[in-house]
């Protein structure tokens, strides 16, 4: 368990068993190494994997997305000014932690902070509004934007969870709204849409274990937390950084008159066939796309997780890297 902040360092952090997110060539090292060492470990983890989106940390995000070790904020500190050894390998600008080398990752942090800031009014206006369409449940962001580090020209990525058996039509719905908004200059990206009668993720990695945590909801309501305590299996790889999974207050959506309707019309069974017939069109238009791009897709009647061009391979690949760099640290 946690020891409570202020307790020597290497008292205060809880090393997980075995698991998925082992590296492989340090599972032994894991198990065998002194406290300290696993916790300086965790921590070079965090930096080198924030490190491949050029995005320093502060301490306290260090301690969130430490992975693999759960460890109080007093032990994470204490290590970063303490270990020498993490010394040599990392510096600090200001608030923020970076590998050794890397200080111009401060300015890039300023810089796109100030991006994200001028997206931050346009991703909720879009949001408030697919909140309103038939079948949403739950709008969040995700990616850069989601850890303000969005770069000039990039997408809005969305997030949604949707109503059970109409997740395609509800995908169809949305995508008139992207149109809309790429009208005024505005890219969105709904690339993830999950039914909330299929919460937990197919998709149990690394990359996938951030972008549950880093998701920021943009509409409140019980929905939000159910994905989370759904997936819990995030954990195994940052044991800090899911939030808690008591029940999120209720919310009472405000649709207007005519969503209410279309949402009630368009529910009924006789429109079954049609979310089918449109499942079948766009899988079918999607698995050539992925026949030319590659990429980690599903697309079933629950879940549509359009992720082309393997982004999450390269960097989950890149990762293990540049771990391999730093070994004898691990």
């Amino acid at each position: 368990m946690l020891g409570p902040v202020g307790r020597d360092p290497e008292s205060s952090i809880d090393v997980l068993g075995p698991s998925r997110w082992d590296d492989g060539a340090f599972s032994q090292t894991k198990r065998t190494a002194p406290p300290g060492r696993v916790l300086r470990g965790a921590i070079l983890r965090a930096i080198v994997y924030s490190d491949l989106f050029d995005f320093p940390l502060t301490g306290s995000e260090i301690q969130r997305y430490l992975i693999g070790v759960a460890a109080t904020a007093a032990s994470v500190h204490a290590t970063l000014g303490g270990d020498v050894t993490l010394r040599r390998h990392v510096e600090r600008t200001g608030d923020w932690y970076q590998l050794a080398g890397r200080s111009q990752l401060a300015e890039v942090r300023r810089e796109r902070a100030d991006v994200s800031a001028g997206l931050w009014p346009v991703a909720r206006h879009y949001a408030a509004g697919i909140a309103q369409l038939p079948f949403v449940r739950l709008v969040g962001v995700t990616g850069a934007l989601a850890m303000n580090n969005a770069r000039p020209g990039d997408d809005i990525d969305l997030f949604i969870l949707a109503q059970p058996g109409r997740l395609w039509l509800c995908r169809l719905l949305v995508l008139v709204a992207v149109k809309l908004a790429a009208r005024r200059g505005h890219r969105l990206c709904p690339n993830f849409l999950l039914s909330t009668d299929h919460l937990r993720l197919s998709e149990q990695n690394l990359f996938a274990a951030h972008e549950v945590v880093q998701m920021v909801p943009l509409e409140p309501g019980r929905w939000y937390g159910a994905f989370i305590e759904a997936n819990g299996w995030v954990r195994d790889f940052l044991p800090n950084a899911l939030p808690g999974t008591r029940p999120t207050p209720r919310v009472r959506r405000r649709m207007s008159g005519p969503a209410r309707v279309a949402g009630a019309m368009l529910s009924t069974p006789l429109l079954d066939p049609v979310e089918r017939w449109e499942m079948t069109r766009k899988v079918r238009r999607l698995t050539a796309r992925l026949e030319h791009e590659g990429g980690s897709v599903a697309f079933a009647a629950h879940e549509c997780r359009g992720h082309f061009a393997a982004h999450d391979a390269r960097v989950l690949a890149g990762y293990r890297a540049c771990l391999a760099q730093y070994a004898e640290l691990l």
